[in-house]
């Protein structure tokens, strides 16, 4: 895969990563549903193969497993080891309840279990998950983690451009991670703007909207999704959402079958497409996900066909 310079740093990424919230798996309050270890580290090994060089997580992904799992697929990869991104401020209760800490010395725990979890001497890159009143010193404590070379780079995830303005008066961001999908396109407005203006990095999660767009999220699954995957509760899972949903995945797969492609390929190609994004974050539970869904790297759209994906079933944008 061709790559692209991540921001300011000297790392250069392939235009898909390992998304590995999903392979946590169960018993915390965001989880996706029981996961079986064995098919994580052949997911992991199968995008590897297939040239993807950066792996995100995050400490809060089932309460530091999904950590666990990504040192436990590196130990047993004999290629070059990839980027690892990790995110942080994200913290969890002994019932899987999740809040928001950005307090230095929370954050500098944070840092020294990933490190151990990962089982890494620096990390990569290392992301605030989320914003807070606390944000400044947050920030503040990132930076000074990167001076004493605990973590190479640092970032930031769901920040706006005004939270964006506010991190850099203490130290550059290296990247942004945002939402970013054709039923998520918030970010087109403000933040993909000041990005670009600012050569901050753009890595988006979920182009495929959570599994929505792949195509094998039917209206049954969708309604009898377990309790313990969060998805079940979420809006765009549930009517009036769902239908849709549904029939922008039907535009998806039209356009996917003149290239002989899923439709979770086409959704990420759009996402990629746009030029202020850096590269795309792709979940995946099995090496079958990962095969299915790879090939967006090279997948270029047409602009015809990207509006025929956006209009709804009346042909209207």
């Amino acid at each position: 895969m061709q790559t692209k310079q991540l921001g300011n740093s000297d790392l250069d990424i392939t235009p898909i990563g390992f998304g590995a919230w999903a392979i946590g798996g169960s018993g915390w309050e965001f989880g996706w549903g029981d996961q079986d270890d064995k098919a994580s580290v052949a997911a992991i090994h199968r995008a590897l193969e297939l040239g993807v060089n950066w792996i995100d997580t995050a400490a809060v992904y089932g309460m530091g497993h999904s950590e666990e799992v990504v040192a436990a697929a590196l130990r047993t990869w004999s290629g070059p080891r990839p980027y690892v991104f990790t995110k942080c401020g994200r913290r969890w209760d002994e019932h899987g309840r999740v809040h928001s800490n950005l307090q230095a010395d929370s954050l500098r725990r944070e840092c020294e279990d990933s490190l151990r979890r990962l089982q890494l001497d620096v990390i990569d890159l290392y992301q605030i998950h989320r914003p807070t009143e606390d944000l400044e010193e947050g920030w503040s404590a990132l930076a000074q983690l990167q001076k004493e070379g605990k973590v190479r780079w640092i970032g930031v995830s769901n920040f706006d451009a005004k939270q964006l303005q506010r991190a850099e008066k203490i130290a550059p961001v290296t990247s942004l991670q945002p939402p970013y999908s054709l039923i998520y396109r918030e970010i087109e407005r403000e933040v993909l703007p000041y990005c670009s203006s600012k050569g901050i990095a753009v890595i988006v999660y979920s182009p495929m909207a959570s599994g929505l767009l792949t195509g094998a999220m039917t209206r049954q699954r969708a309604t009898s999704l377990p309790a313990s995957d969060w998805r079940s509760s979420n809006a765009e899972f549930k009517e009036p959402k769902l239908s849709r949903n549904l029939a922008l995945v039907e535009r998806l797969q039209k356009i996917g079958r003149l290239y002989d492609r899923p439709p979770g390929q086409v959704a990420v190609a759009w996402a990629l497409r746009n030029p202020a994004v850096t590269a795309a974050i792709v979940g995946a539970r099995s090496a079958e996900q990962v095969q299915a869904n790879t090939g967006a790297a090279d997948l270029t759209l047409t602009d015809h066909e990207v509006a025929e994906i956006e209009s709804d079933d009346n042909g209207q944008p």
